[in-house]
């Protein structure tokens, strides 16, 4: 898949203990996403934050560390978001959700050929 130039991030914020049929939410994000053709997810635990609750959530206090914050990070054309969105309406009770527009410098996996120096074996091969 080549993507390259304006392109939109979708960032999805929601709790650690999130759950979507038995399994985490985040998980379920991330699966859709996959099957639904888009470029590429990320998942990001946080170490200490807060949401509409305004309950502090945090590693550093025993309590408090059940609930991390988990950032959800998708890129891909504007279009294909936007494909997307249905979905997460679906999927999401409690969160946050924003977009914006960002561009790409770098997009390449291993074993392309942009990734790949003339002769050589991508890193882990």
């Amino acid at each position: 898949m080549k993507l390259q130039g304006s392109v939109r991030r979708l960032t999805i914020f929601v709790g650690e203990t999130d759950r979507w049929r038995h399994k985490p939410l985040y998980t379920e994000i991330v699966h859709r996403a996959h099957r639904a053709g888009l470029a590429g997810a990320t998942v990001l635990r946080g170490i200490e934050g807060y949401g509409a609750s305004s309950r502090v959530h945090t590693t550093r206090i025993l309590d408090l560390a059940e609930d991390l914050p988990v950032v959800i990070v998708i890129v891909d054309t504007a279009e294909k978001i936007a494909g997307f969105l249905p979905q997460l309406d679906e999927l999401i009770a409690e969160g946050l959700v924003v977009m914006d527009d960002v561009e790409v410098v770098r997009y390449v996996g291993r074993g392309t050929a942009e990734g790949t120096a003339e002769g050589t074996a991508p890193p882990g091969e």
